[in-house]
């Protein structure tokens, strides 16, 4: 059975399985019945970030247009254009014993493309959860799901992965911010085009 968490809960990942190495964070959700004209493109990334919250180069931005970290800790298993179907939308494969010696935390988080053009964010979005799996035994150890508290927000802070004394633990977030991608970039530290 997995851990079910709520908003803000932390959760010790490492320390009730050890030698956890390999997991798998699936995101998944639904779009409400309403159509605004447009599919929705919801797209999960990965930010990789040292002990100041910022990512230390643009190299550890882990999206669909830069796929796999270069340590091979973080890799994105590609973009799902419609998010239609059951189960996860999409997947980035950690391994754990892979991740750098600078980097704290790995943020995962969720955009919707082309929100503004398309006049869709977060209050049209349903059932929008993150999961863990340890890839090894397939069981899925800690589940969020975020529920309905988003309205005019166009990005997300799911959940982060950090590093405590030697254990890696699981923060369940789920933060809204306005002004889609750019503005998680801003806020880890990357420059975006």
């Amino acid at each position: 059975m997995p851990i079910n968490l709520s908003k803000g809960q932390k959760v010790s990942l490492t320390k009730g399985n050890p030698g956890l190495k390999n997991i798998m964070v699936g995101l998944g959700w639904d779009v409400n019945a309403f159509d605004s004209g447009a599919d929705f493109d919801l797209d999960a990334s990965a930010f990789l970030a040292g002990a100041n919250g910022k990512c230390p180069t643009e190299k550890e931005f882990i999206f669909y247009g830069n796929l796999k970290h270069e340590s091979g800790a973080v890799e994105h298993m590609g973009d799902n254009l419609t998010g239609s179907g059951d189960g996860d939308d999409e997947q980035i494969m950690v391994d754990l014993s892979l991740v750098p010696a600078n980097i704290e935390k790995i943020a995962f988080t969720v955009t919707i493309y082309e929100a503004e053009k398309r006049h869709q964010n977060f209050g049209q979005v349903s059932n929008a959860f993150i999961r863990i799996v340890d890839t090894t035994t397939n069981t899925e150890i800690i589940r969020y799901d975020l529920g309905e508290d988003f309205s005019i927000e166009t990005a997300i802070v799911v959940g982060e992965l950090y590093k405590n004394n030697g254990e890696w633990k699981f923060n369940a977030i789920g933060s809204g911010f306005q002004g889609g991608l750019a503005a998680l970039c801003g806020h880890y530290g990357i420059d975006a085009e």
